[in-house]
């Protein structure tokens, strides 16, 4: 055979195929599919251990709500309903339940009278480049825990030159600086997004005055999510329980304080109790989510 012959066979001949380099592909792309595959097999196993956590407690509460006895055992024996009977017919859990509303209601006006100036305020601020320090100082509520604020306010208001500890005007006023941070905040994530500046703008050369700015443009646009800030207020206010205990006289104690005591005594009646204060909570979170729901419609 002539080389000429050889050249042309050679050229119609198919290469033969190599299947290591895609053996080698796929398997570099198996690799980070089982590591991925693990992760995902972690992260549902923790979601599932959490889950699990955070509802065993809330439905032993109700099993105990409804159980006629509950003692030294797993489960309660017997099923009744009394209990909430008795809850509604006790003197002091109606005085402490008609506290923490009066209590809620309260701290949701003076947050809502402070927190929108307030939020509106340093939302300018910030946009100019300064309010660093004032948002910091309306955040320490919050990093600030609790049991501090309570220890302060006896040491404050104990004494003969201020003898307020125990009234229910004190009660209202911690409970507005506790939950005041997170109206605030709520606000002003709602300002930024709103981005009402060319509004204003518009407003100013029209001769409209800050005030005027603030009580046509931004409290309107504000409605919903001061709504479902106000929901989140109240919820906190009346679950509130470390400074309540603290400062909270006889006659002025809330809901939490009170379903503490009742703990030491019958076990289906502070389970009865508890189910109460967690259907208020579960309300709230609704009315919240509904507000909150109605703002990105509206938005």
């Amino acid at each position: 055979m002539s080389d000429v012959h050889a050249d042309r066979l050679a050229q119609t001949v198919p290469p033969r195929h190599n299947p290591a380099p895609a053996d080698a592909g796929a398997a570099r792309h198996a690799a980070p599919r089982a590591k991925t595959g693990l992760l995902i097999w972690v992260v549902r196993a923790v979601a599932t251990l959490f889950l699990i956590y955070l509802c065993l407690p809330v439905l032993l509460l109700l099993i105990g709500a409804f159980g006629q006895t509950w003692t030294n055992t797993v489960l309660p024996t017997g099923v009744t309903g009394h209990w909430f009977t008795d809850l509604a017919g006790d003197p002091s859990f109606r005085r402490a339940f008609s506290t923490s509303l009066i209590v809620a209601l309260s701290c949701c006006a003076m947050t809502a009278l402070i927190g929108l100036p307030l939020a509106y305020s340093l939302h300018h601020r910030s946009r100019s480049g300064r309010g660093a320090i004032a948002r910091l100082v309306t955040l320490l509520p919050v990093a600030v825990p609790a049991l501090t604020l309570g220890f302060g306010y006896i040491a404050v208001f104990s004494g003969d030159t201020l003898p307020w500890l125990g009234s229910l005007w004190l009660l209202v006023l911690a409970h507005a600086v506790l939950t005041l941070p997170y109206l605030t905040q709520t606000l002003i994530a709602d300002l930024r997004h709103l981005d009402i500046a060319k509004l204003e703008d518009c407003a100013a050369t029209l001769g409209a005055s800050p005030l005027r700015q603030f009580l046509t443009i931004a409290v309107p646009n504000l409605t919903h999510s001061l709504v479902a800030g106000l929901v989140m207020v109240a919820a906190l206010s009346i679950g509130e329980f470390q400074i309540s205990n603290l400062i909270a006289g006889f006659r002025y104690r809330n809901y939490p304080v009170v379903l503490l005591q009742a703990f030491y005594g019958a076990t289906g009646f502070a389970c009865a109790a508890t189910v109460v204060l967690l259907v208020l909570a579960l309300a709230a979170t609704g009315m919240s989510i509904v507000a909150a729901s109605r703002q990105k419609v509206s938005s």
